[in-house]
């Protein structure tokens, strides 16, 4: 206890006797009795208990309806290039996380034709435009017997091209009616926008979209009216390289299209 006295104000001193002792072995610090640890624990005050903050509520979001998004957005857009940018910001259609592009329209905004299909293929998905495979060479060489083309700058024979759908369907199946009801607000927006004379649907697609019917087979051919413009029924050029006799069928359709644009 002497060395420990004489040691216990010298700092250096207790310095070097803790190397000492760590040399010679000593590991722990040990006293003459034994003490009981679990004691010790026992009797030590024990933590005030935090208190748990009450869970917050979870938080209650009404499912957004994609057809009345889709309106507003649309009811948004005064020109075309607002329109386009309003397609390409709608992510509640899940057609266009699969696609490469959205399609939007090809042809004279100021033509008389509107010419509405159905949904891109892969072709039309590559490339960004409507009917630019194999469907849509037919169709231009179609428009051409009655001197109407998509790419003509005169008013008179000029082609507007658009689809129901901007984003292709998976393996080109059709689209469902609920896609077909979100897209719908665009369509309508599209065609109030570019105020066609006519408006040509081809397939069943566009016929269910602006009139609710289906039987593409046999409304072709028999003017009625959409939005308040006149629509013409046609059977889809894909339709028409399938069945090549139907061609017939569909030349009288232009000419009688041709007819009414007189």
């Amino acid at each position: 206890m002497g060395i420990a006295a004489d040691i216990a104000g010298d700092w250096h001193a207790a310095l070097a006797a803790l190397e000492w002792l760590g040399e010679a072995g000593v590991d722990e610090a040990i006293s003459d009795a034994p003490v009981n640890r679990y004691e010790l624990a026992a009797e030590a005050p024990k933590p005030a208990a935090l208190a748990r903050p009450a869970a917050a509520p979870e938080p209650v979001f009404a499912a957004a309806d994609p057809a009345e998004v889709a309106r507003a957005a649309a009811a948004r857009a005064a020109t075309l290039k607002d329109l386009r940018a309003a397609l390409a910001g709608f992510d509640l259609c899940e057609l266009k996380r699969g696609a490469r592009n959205t399609v939007f329209a090809d042809g004279n905004p100021a033509a008389r034709v509107l010419i509405l299909g159905e949904a891109p293929g892969a072709e039309e998905d590559r490339e960004g435009r409507p009917f630019v495979g194999r469907a849509g060479q037919l169709l231009d060489r179609m428009f051409a017997a009655i001197g109407l083309s998509r790419t003509s700058l005169d008013a008179q024979s000029a082609l507007y091209i658009t689809n129901v759908l901007p984003w292709r369907p998976p393996g080109n199946r059709d689209p469902d009616p609920a896609e077909i009801a979100m897209m719908r607000p665009f369509v309508e927006r599209h065609i109030a926008l570019v105020d066609p004379a006519a408006i040509v649907v081809m397939g069943n697609t566009p016929l269910f979209a602006l009139t609710g019917g289906r039987g593409i087979l046999r409304a072709r051919g028999n003017w009625a009216q959409a939005l308040g413009r006149p629509l013409l029924p046609m059977t889809h050029p894909a339709y028409l390289l399938r069945n090549p006799a139907a061609k017939r069928e569909a030349w009288a359709d232009l000419l009688s299209l041709q007819a009414r644009l007189r």
